[in-house]
This record gives C-alpha cells, sequence and structure tokens, in this order.
C-alpha cells in the first residue's frame, strides 16, 4: 500500500533523512522506532507531503504522492494523525470531528463516519458538545485519531500517540490502536515508547540519526539484544 523509497530530506545544510526507505502492506500495522531527533517525525512529514523533499519518491497504491499537493493527499486515502494532537480548542468535540470529514461531499456518508467514530470512541459521543480544548490529553488523542478516521482512510499515520499521557492512558491508547488494526485499518505508527509499538506491530523499522539501521517482524525485534538494550531498558 505505501513504499518509500531511498528518501532523502534536508533542513537546510543538515541532512535530516539519509535514504529512507520502507514498506507499509495492506492491513499491516508497522511501527518506526528510534530516538528523539532520530528522524520519525520528519519522516511522516515527508510520506504526508508537510516536508519537501529532495530525493526519492513516496507511493500510495501506486501513485508519487510528490506529485500530489498536500491538501489533495488526504482524497487518496492518506490520514495524518499529528505529534501533539492539534485540535482546534475553541470547537466542539463534534466539529472537531466533522472538520476531519472536510473533502467528503456525501452528507450520509459523513453521518456514518461519524457513527463509526463514536463507536471507537464512546468517550467522545458523550462528550460531543464540549469544547475540546477542555477535554484530557487522553481524549484529545482519541478525537485526533478520531478525526483522521472520518475519512474512511486506507492508511493511518500515528505520530507519538503516547506523548505526554500517563501509563494508564498509554495502555488504553494503544489497546484502541489494536483495535483499530484488528479492525482492518493500515497503520504506520511512530512511537517513542518502543516496547509498546513493538508489542502491537506486525512489523517494525528502527530509524538511528536519519537512516534506517534494523528491519523485520516486531517480536524479532523485541527479543534482539541490540534493540534492548537501546529502547527497552534491558
Amino acid at each position: 500500500m505505501l513504499e518509500v523509497k531511498d528518501l532523502n530530506l534536508y533542513y537546510g545544510a543538515i541532512h535530516a533523512l539519509k535514504g529512507i526507505s520502507l514498506v507499509v502492506h495492506d492491513g499491516e500495522l508497522v511501527s518506526l522506532i528510534g530516538s528523539n531527533g532520530a528522524g520519525k517525525t520528519s519522516t511522516l512529514h515527508a510520506i504526508s507531503g508537510l516536508l519537501p523533499i529532495s530525493s526519492g519518491s513516496v507511493l500510495l497504491d501506486g501513485k508519487d504522492l510528490q506529485k500530489v499537493h498536500p491538501n489533495k493527499i488526504i482524497g487518496l486515502g492518506l490520514a495524518h494523525v499529528p505529534e501533539g494532537r492539534h485540535v482546534f480548542a475553541r470547537m466542539t468535540v463534534e466539529e472537531n470531528l466533522l472538520m476531519g470529514a472536510y473533502i467528503v461531499r456525501d452528507s450520509k456518508r459523513v453521518s456514518e463516519n461519524l457513527e463509526k467514530v463514536y463507536a471507537y470512541f464512546p468517550r467522545l459521543k458523550e462528550r460531543w458538545k464540549q469544547l475540546a480544548g477542555t477535554l484530557s490529553g487522553g481524549e484529545q488523542q482519541m478525537l485526533a485519531t478520531g478525526r483522521a478516521l472520518m475519512t474512511d482512510p486506507s492508511i493511518l499515520l500515528m505520530d507519538e500517540p503516547s506523548m505526554g499521557l500517563s501509563p494508564l492512558l498509554v495502555k488504553e491508547i494503544f489497546s484502541i490502536i489494536q483495535t483499530l488494526h484488528e479492525n482492518g485499518i493500515t497503520i504506520l505508527l511512530v512511537e517513542q515508547n518502543a516496547k509498546m509499538a513493538l508489542a502491537v506491530a506486525d512489523r517494525a523499522y528502527v530509524l538511528e540519526t536519519g537512516r534506517i539501521s534494523m528491519s523485520g517482524p516486531a517480536a524479532e525485534l523485541a527479543d534482539d539484544d541490540r534493540v534492548r538494550k537501546a529502547y527497552l531498558g534491558a
């Protein structure tokens, strides 16, 4: 479904992404792990067109996304849940969700997708009139994820969904991610909590200073001594 080939990205003179290649197959949950500053968020921003790449390609179902304006990419089936959530604080929960469906012209489909999101996140349905800025961090993460789901994306990019959350909320968010995966949603997950990311993923990539250093089945990487020492505290 998603294929990234030899991706290079610069911030001025800084070579941030150095020939990254990765694939995500239909129905997979693939995790991208690495330390702060490794280039995880930059990778997602490059895939979704938020950052211009210097060379390489990003293909979604064979279509080159570099030839598509960022605001058109979501219409091709790729949705991005950003780091830090970025909900519209002065809008209600439901208004935030409807903003996620701004490209959907069929009102019936919008209503159906809204009910699907509420089924995934009953807490959002309870708070549908509440201002998003008054939600807890975990609820805002649910809202950002639900907003991205409002177009029925074929692949969901998730950037650090556990950031700033308590251990209890982290477990809840990852339980939701597992449910989305079990329901057939393809996910590329960027996450600093390597233990949780590897526990839910089918496959994983390790990113170090802008390069893919390791890849393979998530369970195998979780048992690899190098990964355990560097990211799992073992």
